[in-house]
Order: structure tokens, then C-alpha cells, then sequence
């Protein structure tokens, strides 16, 4: 049975009525991850074992992937780093324990931008993950295996992390769905810290209701997570399909207003704009009212600096155990110091090294006032002004980044407004813990775009209905749905 287009539903149903097992679904998986590992690298580790747990639950017997920054009591969870790369947890985090009660089956763990620190999906201590669309081109990160699982069809569904976009970014690049709940709605309890006050735990899926779905078992309060939410009592799956007439939604006019780039050559930057401006035509005829607004370019251009000031400094703290004693490799040397520095040299990429680095500066006594405190200043600055524009409308709608996934190698000018804005914007969401979703909108050059929509925090149940009827309003149009990409075929 070839299940790769197959929504969570349709695969309960199947079951449901006997015409496949869970194990049957498993063993498919597991051969396809198989298949699919050397040309794409979306597993550190995969399953090869048929375990069930739970029950009662419309995940039940789904198969699904796990990133590697998550624990798993008992199986390698490595966050794709040298460091860590023989680490065994001895304890579950909360959202693997969750989808083992539901009776999810783990199929594999998945690969990452080593500590969920990049976007690239290229600085795993395994390799880098390929975009299955065009194998020249970046999956994204950094939550780039848990993407690629589910963009090849090898599960319905996975489990990523967002600090900045690591989640929606992906989604966007691998022509599927990808949700970022509230901050807290889903317990952090066991994902490997990166910047707590970012963090968030979502999802990746083939629809917007399966992101529902998914988000329906994994949400709640959690003990362990005194960040995390009280149970809004709330079954997303159910409450989706509302009528959606009069809801309002704005775009930034300084990121997606056309006229802004007629001096940039940039061929998939303004195809990628007008798609947009053509899908929100599409969405008002569904009963939206979408309008552009403006915000001070000074605020949207701090978005990049104010995130890597944040995200570096509480990465800094939050790895500093990562010291070739409590974990990692035991390193060389006559003391202590030595031994640190020599496991922390070998175990880390250049990469993660220069971001530990530049968060140790912003930390510095004397750095924190004009650094990190101002950074946090211009996030609240940044967050008022969403939440102001959130009293009149009910969600911002932008694209969901400014063009198609690049190609390997491909630089990026870090000045241009593309870089700064329409490749950063996503980090809105983090900065204020908005729920946000990316929603496949259209294909420029055979590649997938996306649409993102993030709204007001705790209405994680009105972002999905408003999600599912721009999906079922995008659908109709541009065929996006239930699309699979295939090993080495372009849309």
C-alpha cells in the first residue's frame, strides 16, 4: 500500500476498516526512510523495531519522526552534534511521552542543524539534508530532517522545534504544512534547550487539520515545564472548519508591497510576491479582509540582530554543561580547563563555536546594557506593536519567506531587504510566542512557496481555522495539497 499522500484521517479510516495494520504502516515507513536516507539525510537514527504503546487515540498506530534535540529514554538523541553524538537519555521528554500514550509509533529520529542553531540544514555532525524537491537545494533548519520525512512521504506526520522559524521555514521550502503553537501550549519539558524564552514545539504535516490533529494530543500543561499552559480545554480538529467571513489579517507593506524592490534583480523574489498578492485576492473572495499595514523599517530591520543577540546569549548559558565531563566525549588535558577546552574544540562546528562566542561577549558585565537589554528592549518594541495591530485584526498574513529554497553554497546578501525582512520575519512569532503556521501556496521555478499566518497568542484553535480555510482557498486554485515530492522529480 503506498500511503505517502495519505492525510492522518485517511490512514485512521484505513485501519479503522481493516484494509492496513499500524505494523503494515511501520514497515513501509521504515523501508522508505531506508531508501531514502543516502540521498537525503533525513535520519541520525531510524527504528527498525515495530513498538506500540498506547491507544485510544486517532493516532493511533500513525507512524511519525522525532528530532534529534528531543528526548527518548533508551535511543540515541544526539542533537545532531559531535558532542553529543553517544548520548543515551534515560528519561522521555513530555510531547514523546504524549504521542507513546496516543499509540504513535517513533519510526526515527531526525537530523538537525547541530543544536538547533541554524537554518541551513548543513551543520549536522551526519551530514546535510537535501531538499527532496531539487537535491542542489537547502531543506532549511533547522528542523530540516523532521521536514524532509514528511515532504518524501516517509511519515504523515513529525515533531520539530521553532527558535526562529526552524519549524515553518522548512515547511515552506519543502511544499508542506508546518504549526508552531502558542509559547506553552506545548510542554518543552526534554526538547534540548537552545534560547528558552524562544523555544516552542510543533509540527509538521501534510494538511492543516493534521497539524490539528497532532496539536490536539501533544498540547497541555505539564508539571515539569513551569513555562508551559493550562489546558485550554480546546479540540482544534473540531472547531476548523468555522466560517471564516469578516476575519481580518494585514501584511507588512515594507516587506511584500512590490514597488519596494523595483531596483532589485531578483526573479523569484518578485515571483514570489506576485503569487502572493494574487493567493490574497483568491483568500478575500473566501470571506477574508486582508489589508496592508506599515511598520517602521527601523523595527523590522532590528529583527535579525535582536534575534542572534537573544538566541546566542541564552545559548551560551543553557550549553554550558556541555563540557566533556557531565556530557560529551571526555577531552584531553592536565586540568580541568584543558579537558573542557579540548572537548568543546573537537566537539563543536565552527559555527556553533563563533555563536557561543558572540553570546559569551553579549553576557559580559559590561556588554549586557548596550547588548543583551537592548535587544530585549526593541523584542518588547516589536511585540507591542504586533499586539496593537492584533486589537483590529485577527492575524498577519505574509509570505513565508522571500523566495524558493537556495541552492548549496548560495550566498545571501545579509544587507539587501530580503535578508533582513521577508527571510526574518517568521521570528515575530517567537519574539512574542505568537502561534504561526505555514501553509503551501503556489510553486515558482518547480520549487514550492508558502504562506504564513500567525495570530494572537492562546487562539491557536482560530489560527488553524483560519489556516484551513486559506489551505481550502489556496487549494483550489494552485493544487497544492497532498502533493509528495518524488526521489529526483521536480512539480
Amino acid at each position: 500500500m503506498d500511503y505517502k499522500e495519505k492525510t492522518i484521517e485517511d490512514l485512521r479510516k484505513e485501519m479503522d476498516d481493516a484494509k492496513v495494520t499500524s505494523e503494515e504502516l511501520f514497515h513501509e515507513a521504515n523501508e522508505l526512510a531506508h531508501n531514502y536516507q543516502k540521498e537525503y539525510n533525513s535520519f541520525v537514527t531510524i527504528i527498525d523495531d515495530y513498538k506500540k504503546e498506547g491507544k485510544d487515540s486517532i493516532l493511533d498506530g500513525i507512524p511519525y519522526a522525532l528530532k534529534d534535540n528531543i528526548s527518548t529514554k533508551g535511543i540515541l538523541t544526539t542533537a545532531s552534534s559531535n558532542i553529543l553524538k553517544d548520548y543515551v537519555p534515560v528519561y522521555d521528554a513530555t510531547v514523546y511521552k504524549k504521542l507513546k500514550e496516543a499509540g504513535a509509533v517513533l519510526v526515527g529520529k531526525t537530523v538537525l542543524d547541530e543544536l538547533a542553531m541554524g537554518g541551513t540544514g548543513t551543520t549536522a555532525h551526519t551530514g546535510v539534508v537535501k531538499n527532496p524537491w531539487d537535491k542542489t537545494r537547502i531543506m532549511a533548519g533547522s528542523s530540516a530532517g523532521s521536514a524532509s520525512s514528511v515532504a518524501l512521504g516517509i511519515v504523515p506526520f513529525s515533531i520539530g522545534s521553532d527558535t526562529g522559524d526552524s519549524i515553518r521555514k522548512p515547511a515552506a521550502f519543502g511544499g508542506i504544512v508546518g504549526f508552531k503553537p502558542t509559547y506553552g501550549r506545548v510542554s518543552r519539558y526534554g526538547l534540548f534547550a537552545f534560547a528558552s524564552s524562544l523555544d516552542h514545539v510543533g509540527c509538521f504535516t501534510r494538511c492543516v487539520k493534521d497539524a490539528a490533529i497532532v496539536t490536539d494530543v501533544i498540547k497541555g500543561h505539564d508539571e515539569h515545564d513551569m513555562t508551559s499552559l493550562l489546558d485550554d480545554h480546546k479540540t482544534y480538529s473540531e472547531t476548523i472548519d468555522k466560517d471564516i467571513t469578516g476575519k481580518k489579517l494585514f501584511y507588512i507593506k515594507e516587506a511584500c508591497d512590490l514597488e519596494n524592490y523595483k531596483d532589485i534583480e531578483d526573479k523569484e523574489l518578485k515571483e514570489t510576491l506576485t503569487n502572493f498578492h494574487e493567493n490574497l485576492e483568491i483568500l478575500r473572495k473566501k470571506g477574508f479582509i486582508i489589508e496592508g499595514v506599515s511598520i517602521d523599517k527601523n523595527l523590522l530591520e532590528a529583527l535579525y540582530p535582536t534575534y542572534m543577540a537573544i538566541s546566542c546569549a541564552e545559548a551560551t548559558s543553557n550549553n554550558a554543561n556541555l563540557t566533556g565531563i557531565s556530557f560529551g566525549p571526555r577531552g584531553e588535558g592536565r586540568s580541568i580547563n584543558d579537558i573542557m577546552f579540548d572537548a568543546r574544540t573537537k566537539g563543536f562546528s565552527e559555527l556553533i563555536k563563533r555563536r557561543f562566542v558572540l553570546g559569551s561577549f553579549i553576557l559580559q558585565r559590561e556588554n549586557q546594557e548596550k547588548l543583551f537589554l537592548n535587544a530585549q528592549r526593541i523584542r518588547r518594541m516589536i511585540v507591542d506593536k504586533v499586539n496593537d495591530l492584533f486589537k483590529e485584526y485577527d492575524g498577519m498574513i505574509m509570505p513565508s519567506s522571500g523566495g524558493i529554497a537556495p541552492h548549496f553554497g548560495e550566498s545571501t546578501e545579509q544587507l539587501s531587504d530580503r535578508y533582513l525582512i521577508l527571510e526574518n520575519h517568521l521570528v515575530i512569532g517567537n519574539f512574542g510566542g505568537f502561534p504561526s503556521i505555514s501553509i503551501p501556496s503556489g510553486f515558482v521555478n518547480n520549487m514550492p512557496i508558502s504562506i504564513n499566518l500567525t495570530g494572537r497568542c492562546m487562539e491557536d484553535d482560530v489560527v488553524l481555522n483560519m489556516a484551513y480555510k486559506i489551505e481550502e482557498g489556496l487549494d483550489e486554485i494552485n493544487h497544492t495539497k497532498g502533493i509528495v515530492a518524488k526521489e529526483g522529480q521536480n512539480v
